[in-house]
């Protein structure tokens, strides 16, 4: 993305515009331009073609958006991490906010992007959406990786999407929890204290028995290598993990929730 921002914005320095002149002219904010030139935000081709028109290019800017390789699609900070989840032997997943990526359904996953700010179009929604579930191919592999998961519960009872892909996900939920090669936990509401309380993280070892650690906040995210953090953080996992329902109650919570709606 680093690269097409920086040829839009070539291209529009050689055409003696302002950023501000550049998205009055294309009928958008300036933060928008601002944020593909910087490589902060993907260039969708129905704009790529804007810009072209505005610039007076044959075209190349919407070749450059259509043939963008779809890590670019994926913020710069967390490309290593996808990279090394693909090829994981096992993952170790906390999360506090929204199911884990790797367990949501189709139309969760819709829901979770559509939720963006500043809202990033329904075109890119979509985008985000596909690769999201191709990311669950490793799921699918002859071998899969060992995957642990533990959800706070108020995850569960948000509705994100509406009614119907709420169910959706709990029912999808409830089938992954019968998964031989998955471990899904629930945190339960209530707790007088526990250990994640700094927020969610990921535990992950690689092919090499590698062990790291990844977590994401606002604005970026940090995949730790060194040892003594890795292992503070699969401290705090294994306390977690001791304070969370069992794979039965967390079926049992799974099974009851759609009627207590």
């Amino acid at each position: 993305m680093k690269m097409v921002g920086a040829q839009v914005a070539s291209a529009r320095i050689a055409k003696g515009l302002t950023q501000r002149a550049f998205a009055e002219a294309l009928h958008m904010d300036v933060e928008t331009i601002a944020s593909i030139e910087q490589g902060r935000r993907t260039l969708m081709p129905n704009v790529a073609e804007k810009m072209d028109r505005a610039l007076a290019l044959p075209g190349l800017l919407s070749v450059a958006a259509n043939r963008l390789p779809e890590v670019d699609m994926v913020p710069a900070w967390a490309e290593e991490y996808m990279a090394r989840e693909a090829e994981a032997l096992a993952l170790s997943w906390y999360d506090t906010l929204i199911v884990p990526g790797l367990l949501q359904t189709e139309g969760y996953a819709r829901a979770v992007f559509g939720c963006h700010v500043p809202y990033i179009g329904q075109e890119q929604i979509e985008r985000q959406t596909a690769l999201r579930m191709r990311r669950q191919q490793i799921l699918d592999r002859p071998t899969p990786p060992t995957l642990s998961f533990i959800v706070w519960e108020p995850i569960l009872r948000d509705r994100l999407g509406g009614d119907a892909v709420w169910h959706e996900q709990l029912r999808h939920l409830r089938h992954c929890a019968d998964s031989p090669g998955i471990s899904l936990q629930i945190l339960p509401m209530g707790m007088t204290a526990h250990a994640g309380l700094s927020g969610p993280f990921i535990l992950l070892e690689t092919p090499d028995f590698q062990r790291l650690a990844y977590s994401e906040s606002q604005r970026g995210s940090v995949l730790v290598r060194d040892p003594n953090e890795v292992s503070i953080l699969s401290q705090k996992y294994v306390m977690l993990r001791s304070r969370a329902l069992n794979l039965a109650e967390a079926k049992d919570l799974l099974d009851r929730l759609p009627g207590e709606s």
